[in-house]
């Protein structure tokens, strides 16, 4: 029968009672360091001695010690204990032995025949152990491993281990410390430190160097990157990684991140000083400085106000692309100020870009400052529906060409209905009113010597809309089966396009599902859709009540006559436009299947073609995905592009997984993109991966090349 007593040990000792009743309801004397029970007690008063054995348990401030034996001092203050030995720290850590003697408070003394296991599973054995205090514990002889004991064969030595003369704890400062320390793999030793240390299990943050990375390269030759972590402190730290290259010598490396009381911001930046060379690739007779940085920060006021920033810029187009940072074609910098209040929003930004493709000038891309914002959604009282107005400005500067200033508003009056059969109707009325103020600009088509055109351009375009829907709905079984046919119909007047007027932002149109039923399938403000027109389709669905789903969208745009501001690859430029289709078969979670396809108005052949593909269970997930594009824009920038894409992730066990990617341009002048296999491994002792990647594409000093990538690391090691 368990005895149960409080102790109060100095400089009362609350005896235990001698009888079973007393003995499993201990009373309170005083103010007691530990709870003790076990199933035989014995008190020498004479001696100040208090024996227990038998299933003893000692709780002492939130640590708690179980034995077979246990025998107090209550004079100088020792508790001595024996066989099968566990004590169970606050932390989670849980110290086993098979003789100790420690202090009252179970935080000071020896302990001998240790074994430790930590709060990661991880493990220690020592000869003996010293406990300083609570936060430091010091082994003699120790060995320290993350990896598990073979349980077929328990006396083969781990996949690898750490034996060092000395091991030192510190708790309060999450480090375990190396004296004369051995790298053993399998037993064998391969490597020797007088002094090592790595953070514990329990360390939340904690500066030193994590897993170096290595790769091989026929562009930059063999490359090793190895990182240090400073955590400067408990809102902010540094990751400064140096990359050493065969080739191309040192690129310094680096990432801050850190945490505001309002928010908080981090960025990558990267410098090299390195042989300049020329679009052939081939080097010059000068060194010169290569970089780019990569930052962002995002800040609230208030409730109601916020701001933040993106900042992305690079010495030069293809130092991304050559040092395998990006492969990003424009990169962009803004500068934004934002808020939200009930259904009214507001933001003012500013914007900078860079691109990075041959073509492009950076003399005539434009800088955006200010672009001005403010929307707001109203329910009147006294009138059914819904009011939207919106409103924009917006100025562009342009070193080497034509700057142009917008000022638009836009308000629209939403009001649905119900019809008796429970039909739905959408009654839209939309006005819209913007004003241009250009300087330099020169009409498209026209010559570069032709008097610019300068001065104030308005544009009025009014807009009445109808729209209507009748959902037809069908449960058979599990499954609802929907249908849907949707008709809208638009007034507009005709024209509203004048060439007088820049296209800055509806340079490119895409025609498809996304935007059948749209009120203007202009992306931007500097182009409307004109003229009277219907959109005509139908959406049909399946929805199982297991998550299946089937859905299926069709339709067509008919006008009262063409409209030459669309691009005659565009699929809208005719009376009748091109006929658009989405497909979407997700019967479960192994199978996923999107089609979007866009069809010749007379042919019906394919003029976009969009098959997004998945299947397999999570430990073997293929995905593929081919897309097929016609030119469909309004200016000659863009070309035509066929590609397919294909992935394969297989979780070959719960340590091992494989990865396969391929990019291929399906195109006569195209050709393999990009090709990559990996592997890794992890598991609670070591881990690594290894990746070989080939880039087939050529730009400037970007040659095609292959790279082989390697990564390694021992777990709490780095």
């Amino acid at each position: 029968m368990a005895w149960l007593c409080r102790m109060a040990l100095i400089p009362l000792l609350l005896f235990a009672a001698l009888t079973p009743a007393l003995a499993q309801n201990a009373g309170k004397v005083g103010e007691a360091p530990f709870l003790l029970s076990a199933d035989r007690m014995i008190h020498d008063s004479e001696l100040g001695q208090v024996t227990a054995r038998g299933n003893v348990e000692i709780s002492s401030a939130g640590r708690v010690l179980l034995a077979d034996s246990v025998s107090y001092n209550q004079q100088d203050g020792v508790v001595t204990a024996s066989g099968n030995l566990t004590l169970m720290e606050p932390s989670g850590e849980v110290i086993f032995a098979e003789h100790l003697r420690l202090s009252e408070d179970l935080t000071q003394g020896f302990i001998e025949s240790v074994r430790i296991l930590l709060t990661d599973k991880s493990r220690f054995a020592a000869n003996w152990a010293r406990r300083h205090n609570a936060n430091r514990l010091e082994m003699a002889k120790a060995v320290y491993s993350p990896c598990e004991v073979c349980r077929e064969h328990p006396e083969r030595a781990p996949l690898w281990q750490l034996k060092a003369v000395r091991v030192i704890h510190h708790r309060d400062a999450h480090e375990i410390e190396y004296r004369d320390a051995v790298l053993e793999i399998y037993g064998v030793p391969i490597a020797y430190t007088p002094y090592f240390r790595h953070v514990d299990p329990l360390t939340p943050r904690k500066s030193g160097f994590l897993a170096p990375e290595f790769s091989s390269s026929s562009e930059m030759g063999t490359m090793i990157r190895v990182p240090y972590f400073w955590a400067i402190d408990d809102e902010r730290d540094l990751t400064f990684a140096p990359i050493v290259s065969t080739e191309e010598g040192a690129i310094l490396t680096g990432e801050y991140r850190a945490l505001t009381e309002n928010g908080g911001y981090e960025g990558k930046a990267s410098l090299t000083y390195t042989d300049e060379r020329n679009d052939n690739n081939e080097k010059l007779n000068d060194k010169e400085f290569r970089g780019h940085i990569n930052a962002l920060g995002r800040f609230g006021i208030d409730e109601t106000w916020r701001w933040g920033f993106d900042l992305s810029r690079a010495t030069d187009d293809t130092y991304l692309n050559r040092y395998g940072f990006d492969d990003e074609d424009t990169l962009t910098t803004d500068l934004f100020l934002e808020g939200f209040r009930d259904r009214n929003y507001i933001a003012a930004s500013t914007y900078a870009f860079q691109g990075l493709e041959a073509e492009d000038d950076a003399g005539t891309t434009p800088y955006v400052a200010p672009l001005m914002q403010y929307a707001v959604t109203v329910a009147p009282e006294r009138l059914p529906g819904r009011l939207y107005f919106d409103a924009s400005a917006v100025s562009l500067y342009r070193k080497d060409g034509f700057d142009s200033r917008r000022l638009s508003t836009h308000g629209s009056w939403q009001m649905p209905f119900v019809g008796p059969a429970g039909d739905l109707y959408t009654l839209t009325t939309k006005l819209d009113l913007d004003l241009y103020w250009l300087n330099g600009f020169v009409e498209p088509g026209q010559s570069a010597n032709t008097p610019s055109n300068n001065g104030l351009q308005a544009r009025l375009h009014p807009l009445m809309a109808l729209e209507w829907r009748f959902p037809f709905v069908r449960r058979d079984g599990s499954v609802r089966q929907v249908i849907e046919p949707v008709a809208q119909f638009i007034l507009a007047p005709y024209g509203g396009n004048p060439k007088e007027i820049p296209n800055e932002d509806s340079r490119s149109l895409e025609f498809d599902d996304t935007n059948l039923f749209s009120l203007n399938r202009f992306p931007g403000h500097d182009r409307v859709e004109s003229g009277p027109r219907a959109n005509l389709g139908a959406r049909a669905s399946l929805l199982g009540a297991s998550g299946g789903y089937t859905t299926l969208t069709v339709g067509q745009v008919f006008r009262a006559r063409d409209d030459d501001t669309f691009a005659e690859q565009s699929g809208l430029d005719d009376h009748r436009s091109d006929y658009v289709m989405a497909l979407t078969l997700a019967p479960s979670p192994y199978f996923d299947l999107t089609n979007r396809l866009r069809l010749d108005r007379n042919s019906f052949s394919l003029r976009r073609n969009e098959v997004y593909f998945s299947t397999g269970p999570k430990f073997l997930r293929f995905n593929t995905s081919y897309v097929s594009l016609e030119r469909e824009q309004t200016s000659d920038e863009l070309e035509a592009r066929e590609e397919l894409y294909n992935s394969l992730r297989w979780q070959i066990s719960e340590r091992w997984i494989a990865t396969m990617e391929s990019r291929r341009d399906l195109r006569d002048d195209g050709g393999q993109i990009r090709a990559s296999a990996g592997v890794q491994y992890l598991d609670e002792c070591i881990g690594f991966g290894i990746t070989v990647e080939r880039n087939f594409t050529r730009d400037r000093d970007v040659e095609p090349s292959t790279s082989i990538k390697f990564r390694f690391l021992l777990q709490n090691l780095g």
